[in-house]
């Protein structure tokens, strides 16, 4: 299959001085009449212009040449402490209908404390205690529960929430709170060592 093409080439005035225009016409096919416009730069004349000078005529045939005029660091100051992946709210919602089972069967539902209040919109008590369950585990931080009051977490979570802490509102745990706590494990301690010395 011949193309028969016909080039006409001239002056740019549009362009600096030394730059050529060429017009390549196309005379077969099915793109005849189609005209390629190509830009060639002959000797630099123009000492004015600053490379980088992109050679347009076609970049598959003439180079372009990029010159360094800085030095660029890298910056590492923008990493502050840990860099986890944020959690997405109400992750654990995805643990919803999922219980716990042994080769048994089923085991038991556990019921939280009366002051362990549920914070969150549609948050069910399964969903708290897998929320509560999982900062216990995974945090590295206090568990404080959320700060903010319930109706602005209701209105929109996705601002008042905190994601690093469980769906509970926030718990006060007091001094009178971890001694009675210390005394039941003093109990069940004494109720296990009588069982064991009766075996």
């Amino acid at each position: 299959m011949n193309i028969s093409i016909e080039k006409k080439r001239s002056d740019c005035a549009a362009l600096p001085k030394g730059w050529q225009r060429e017009e390549v016409i196309r005379k077969t096919g099915l793109s005849a009449g189609k005209v390629d416009v190509y830009y060639y730069r002959g000797v630099r004349s123009d000492a004015s212009l600053v490379p980088p000078i992109r050679q347009t005529a076609s970049i598959f045939k003439q180079p372009v040449t990029v010159y360094k005029t800085q030095e660029s660091k890298v910056k590492t100051d923008l990493k502050h402490g840990s860099q986890e992946k944020p959690k997405q709210l109400f992750w654990e919602k995805r643990l919803e209908g999922l219980t716990a089972c042994d080769a048994n069967g089923v085991i038991g539902t556990t019921s939280l404390p009366k002051y362990i209040k549920s914070l969150g919109p549609y948050v069910s008590d399964a969903t708290t205690i897998q929320s509560l369950a999982t900062a216990l585990h995974v945090s590295s931080q206090p568990i404080t529960g959320q700060t903010g009051s319930k109706q602005t977490i209701l209105e929109n979570p996705g601002v008042f929430l905190n994601p690093e802490q469980p769906l509970i509102a926030a718990v006060t745990i007091t001094k009178e709170d971890v001694r009675k706590q210390e005394e039941r494990v003093k109990k069940a301690r004494l109720r296990l060592q009588k069982a064991l010395a009766v075996a």
